[in-house]
């Protein structure tokens, strides 16, 4: 064998096995987040040691790029191939319609699993968030309705960005339905995101809520300085970026100091997701009172929710809580959950007295909970700082749809 032919083979070898070792760490990273994965579980679920993996990548961190990275590529190939459509509802459709065939065959195990986003920002890697970035450029183009011309940048921003977001968030949902459904769950889906949830298309008239006067600590007390921080860290890092070491150096005190006033990094996580149910639970009983139609409530709910996102100064958190110990996860996806079933009763009733329109309810709730969820990082997708219209920039298409068509029609 010449010495060329023996290359040929060694890299034929190496990328054969380097693709293994992706598709055990992609499940490990999806089952147990970035803080739970480690070289050797990847190892020991490829039999290997740790040392055999290392060769390939040289850091967890390395490996979980990688993991990220190939993710990134499976959506751009659906991006690319929805393109062909002429117009955006063409597109949409094409691309919501692969979206879910890839989730169904890797369900059934005819496609390896790709690795969640949950954890790519607390990563922190600037090639990986660059690839991102350039996967959301390609969602904006898809979503464009006339290429070339001069457009509304903030307006496709949050466009681009929420359908990113309802795409990722369909993986948790999805999780409910029997492989064979996800067709339809994903037809049931495009009808939402082509039409809306509204009746009629009228003005935006999200009414201010009456929030009742918080019961929380004051600004200064220590207790909540430290909630503060560790809030806006989970949101910028997610759960393994908010270190007891970054929390104290943010608020440029020792670690001492933060355990003289909180027993445990962890109990301090977890008041932070209680922190937002609570600001979520709150919000849709004030909604409730509104003396409105349900549309009108469900708007006010949300669009109460998004301005705390933009204005407020302490972020809602998404509830991404892969990375999160066990019991924790299990608490906190209960309390999330309840709010998600809260939605589901607004769209109920504004179904029965007809201001939103007779679709799927769990699919409406879960898109409802997928579009709050997506309101954490809205921010960082709009040009400059955000400005009074943003928050209604973000919702319509909620209610009107990314691309209404006429007739309308529920699909089944």
């Amino acid at each position: 064998m010449t010495t060329s032919a023996q290359t040929v083979v060694r890299t034929e070898k190496y990328l054969t096995r380097q693709d293994a070792i992706l598709r055990a760490a992609t499940g490990i990273l999806n089952d147990k987040g970035l803080r739970g994965m480690t070289l050797g579980q990847v190892a020991e679920r490829f039999g290997i040691v740790s040392t055999g993996v290392a060769y390939y990548f040289r850091s967890k961190e390395a490996l979980a790029s990688a993991c990220f990275l190939q993710a990134i590529e499976a959506h751009n190939r659906l991006i690319g191939e929805a393109m062909a459509g002429p117009t955006v509802a063409d597109r949409l459709s094409r691309l919501v319609e692969s979206y879910f065939d890839l989730m169904r065959r890797i369900a059934v195990g005819e496609a390896d699993d790709i690795a969640h986003f949950d954890d790519l920002r607390a990563l922190d890697d600037p090639a990986t968030e660059a690839a991102y970035v350039d996967m959301f450029r390609h969602v904006r183009r898809l979503l464009d309705p006339n290429p070339g011309q001069r457009q509304d940048r903030v307006t496709l921003n949050a466009r681009a960005h929420s359908l990113i977001q309802q795409l990722i968030f369909a993986r948790t949902w999805l999780r409910r339905y029997d492989p064979a459904d996800y067709a339809r769950a994903g037809r049931r889906m495009l009808d939402i995101l082509l039409h809306g949830l509204g009746s009629e298309v009228r003005p935006w008239r999200a009414a201010r809520l009456t929030m009742p006067g918080s019961a929380t600590a004051q600004p200064d007390d220590p207790r909540e300085v430290f909630l503060r921080a560790a809030t806006q860290l989970i949101t910028e890092q997610g759960f393994r970026g908010a270190s007891v070491e970054r929390i104290a150096a943010r608020l440029e005190v020792t670690k001492g100091a933060f355990y003289y006033h909180i027993d445990a990094k962890d109990d301090l996580i977890e008041i932070c997701y209680a922190r937002t149910a609570e600001v979520v639970r709150t919000t849709q009983q004030a909604a409730d009172r509104v003396p409105a139609d349900a549309r009108d409530r469900l708007a006010a709910a949300l669009g109460h929710l998004v301005d705390h996102q933009l204005k407020g100064d302490v972020p809602l958190l998404r509830p991404a809580v892969t990375s999160l110990p066990d019991g924790m996860r299990q608490r906190v996806t209960l309390v999330f959950e309840r709010n998600g079933v809260r939605f589901g009763s607004m769209i109920s009733d504004g179904i029965a007295d007809r201001s939103l329109r007779p679709v799927d309810v769990q699919i409406a709730t879960s898109m409802v909970n997928a579009t709050v969820n997506a309101s954490a990082e809205l921010a960082n997708w709009l040009p400059g700082a955000p400005d009074d219209r943003a928050t209604e920039t973000f919702l319509r298409p909620l209610f009107e749809g990314l691309a209404p068509v006429e007739p309308r029609r529920t699909s089944g």
